[in-house]
């Protein structure tokens, strides 16, 4: 493995100074500790991260946060800033799975109820949410109904009955982005996506049953309705197919763009089309329809778990506290203005793992947060704690407005299923006393707890480098995984 040469700036910062001989158009900054930054030197997180620095139009550092780790081209849980004229747009600096992202429904179910009916509510959402490869779910919709709600967002979905304003209000974006356009999107990625609203998907992807376990700030978690004990449900896939689809066809067509234009690239994973093109227009528009569809994927899954808990209880969903506090997406692009090197600037900011994490007094943060600040949400990994979290001013004096948006992988999947048995797994999940259903035995080595870092390593980073600061800390009691 090449190693890139970083210097240690702080505890928690480490800089990759930029080197022109190498083509870089500016530095890295990397938000982690010395045992984490050992991992990240294990695969090609910071020679990802310095390729990156190659691009064109970039304010500003190229960005990576502790849960950092090898992506396709740019690393995930990296943010880089590219100027709204003289920038570019890169699809693999946003990913496939585009907003995948993570919400979290409150409940007043009390936890000795929760523990008498635990069976059945694993069954009903596991039964209610389709989840795992190919997972479809056939509730009527028909193309003019994507095309709505590509172009629309929840709002279209919410007007059919799958939920209500207060979802819009605490949906990053009020979930929909402006600008989308299904007609940028392909007919196989349309085909794709007709089914499979309303899924979890595979991989890391999840839907989690928690127990609120420790408070850190009491001020803020009463602001955010959260407290000890409390049952909440942590949901985390995006867009599916469709966004699969959109990624995989654009990257195609840059691919084409760069040979026409003579763009030379140091990783052809790192293909991009320049501000004001067709090419990055037409990815734009077709992105935001992928985001505008996570995030109504999301809305659905909210209705069934709401379902869920009505059918294992026997009462109303209002009864029973079920309000979304927040949505957070953490694979995107979005035109923001932000200051660098002394200068206010609109940028188009790619965010790849990583969570939008604005402070108090932001007009883009909820009215209900914008006081104390916007909700982050940080998922652990299968059988290990969740975090919610509130954007610090750092964010954006540092890191445009980001944090990370989980623990991140420190073992490929095949490494997992060739030295994990499921029963390991399986046996420590028990012993912890979390409920699982899954659909199958492969994807619980690949998920293993063992196989990501620790996601109270990675928040300590976070909060000390004052990004975010953590207001709860939440353990799993019930998983659905595909």
């Amino acid at each position: 493995m090449e190693q890139i040469e970083i210097r240690k700036m702080d505890e928690v910062r480490f800089k990759i100074e930029k080197d022109e001989s190498a083509g870089m158009n500016t530095g890295v900054t990397v938000y982690t500790n010395d045992q984490m930054l050992e991992k990240m030197r294990k695969d090609h997180t910071l020679v990802q991260a310095r390729n990156a620095a190659t691009l064109p139009g970039i304010a500003g550092d190229v960005l990576v946060m502790p849960d950092g780790h090898e992506g396709y081209g740019f690393p995930i849980g990296g943010v880089v800033g590219f100027d709204s004229e003289e920038g570019i747009v890169s699809p693999g600096a946003v990913g496939f799975d585009i907003n995948c992202g993570v919400r979290l429904i409150k409940t007043n179910v009390d936890e000795k109820e929760l523990q008498r009916n635990i069976h059945q509510l694993a069954d009903a959402l596991f039964k209610n949410i389709p989840s795992g490869v190919g997972s479809r779910l056939r509730i009527g919709l028909t193309e003019t109904d994507l095309k709505r709600v590509a172009e629309e967002g929840v709002e279209y979905i919410i007007k059919k009955g799958y939920g209500t304003e207060q979802d819009l209000e605490h949906t990053e974006e009020n979930g929909s982005m402006d600008g989308a356009d299904i007609s940028k999107v392909s007919p196989m990625a349309q085909k794709r996506g007709l089914t499979e609203l309303g899924t979890l998907g595979a991989g890391n992807h999840f839907l989690e049953v928690q127990r609120v376990g420790r408070i850190f700030d009491k001020r803020i978690a009463k602001a955010f309705g959260l407290y000890e004990g409390q049952v909440v449900v942590m949901v985390h896939t995006g867009s599916r197919g469709f966004g699969h689809q959109i990624c995989s066809d654009y990257l195609r067509t840059l691919d084409e763009y760069q040979r026409r234009k003579n763009i030379s690239l140091v990783d052809r994973e790192l293909s991009y089309a320049s501000i004001g093109d067709k090419e990055a227009e037409d990815y734009l528009k077709a992105m935001k329809s992928a985001v505008n569809f996570a995030f109504t994927n999301r809305q659905i899954i909210t209705n069934s778990i709401r379902k869920s808990f009505e059918d294992t209880f026997g009462r109303s969903a209002d009864s029973m506290g079920m309000d979304l506090l927040y949505d957070v997406a953490h694979n995107i692009v979005k035109l923001e203005e932000h200051e660098v090197d002394g200068k206010r600037r609109k940028l188009y900011v790619h965010r790849k793992g990583a969570t939008r994490a604005f402070p108090k007094d932001m007009k883009e943060v909820p009215k209900a947060f914008r006081e104390y600040g916007q909700p982050v949400l940080i998922p652990g990994s299968m059988g290990t704690a969740s975090y919610v979290l509130y954007g610090r001013e750092g964010s954006l004096r540092e890191t445009l407005g980001s944090a990370c948006h989980g623990a991140g992988r420190v073992m490929s999947r095949h490494q997992a299923l060739r030295d994990i048995p499921a029963s390991a797994t399986f046996e420590s999940l028990k012993k912890k006393g979390v409920e699982i259903r899954i659909r199958t035995r492969k994807l619980v080595s690949e998920e293993a707890e063992w196989t990501y870092k620790d996601i109270d390593d990675v928040i300590s980073v976070v909060e000390k480098a004052n990004l975010a600061a953590p207001v709860s800390r939440n353990e799993p009691i019930a998983v659905i995984k595909g």
